[in-house]
């Protein structure tokens, strides 16, 4: 059950984050009324939210989720395999201990980002990609296993973060797309499969009853309508153009 969130306003800086959607230029003001409305969304699901000033050093930094990893048993602050992106754990750091007097700490040469960290119940799913490597799995795995969890690790060829193809919505039903809908680290679940064209709206977040999809993806908001979600859609475009998601906003516990 998630009671909390942490969100990062996005700054002036940004629009010079980095991308490689080739959907055109972001607009800081439209991303600034759609920022508001995903904090509204949450608070819709119950959840009492942090808004943190944003960092103008950072122009990424408003993808939070990447810069930690937070169960109800221990925090885990990571380190963002994108060299412009790795100081943002030093201001992610002093938020996330507010709250867990214990915090680890994902070490060089270990890589991870939240991004590609998908926990389903007790077990959380690593991502091996661009930004999170083997090392840095390995160490989220031993603390996970301290405290009572356990992980294991996907192997990705196309998507930038794990949590980019796929998402839990429950039970043991996952969305999923592309090479993430027939993948062997999976094949225990219920997976619904995403069409090609619909793939950005895998990157759903489900938050105690409610699930929370980008608006403008028909497909798969029939079929979470069909198995009984309550949704709430919000429009992401000027986050879709910078290679964010719905997930990246936000730290949830």
């Amino acid at each position: 059950m998630f009671t909390r969130a942490t969100v990062r306003r996005p700054g002036g800086s940004f629009t010079d984050g980095l991308t490689s959607a080739n959907l055109g230029k972001s607009s800081l003001s439209r991303a600034l009324e759609q920022h508001d409305a995903y904090i509204a969304a949450l608070e819709q699901c119950g959840l009492d939210v942090t808004v943190l000033p944003a960092d103008e050093r950072y122009p990424d930094a408003t993808f939070i989720e990447d810069t930690a990893v937070l169960t109800p048993r221990v925090a885990i602050i990571t380190n963002p395999g994108a060299a412009s992106r790795n100081g943002e754990k030093s201001i992610t750091r002093p938020v996330v201990k507010e709250f867990y007097p214990e915090v680890a700490e994902i070490e060089p040469p270990g890589t991870l980002d939240g991004g590609d960290v998908l926990a389903v119940n007790n077990h959380l799913y690593i991502g091996l990609t661009a930004r999170t490597n083997k090392q840095g799995a390995a160490q989220l795995i031993e603390v996970l296993e301290m405290n009572g969890y356990s992980g294991s690790t996907v192997s990705l060829n196309s998507f930038l973060h794990l949590k980019t193809g796929v998402a839990w919505i429950g039970a043991q039903d996952l969305i999923a797309a592309g090479e993430l809908i027939d993948h062997p680290a999976f094949h225990a679940f219920n997976i619904t499969p995403v069409l090609p064209e619909e793939t950005y709206a895998a990157n759903c977040i489900r938050i105690n009853e409610h699930i929370l999809m980008p608006a403008g993806f028909p497909g798969v908001r029939d079929v979470l309508t069909r198995k009984s979600h309550p949704l709430i859609e919000v429009e992401m475009s000027e986050f879709q153009k910078m290679d964010g998601g719905l997930s990246c906003l936000s730290l949830r516990f």
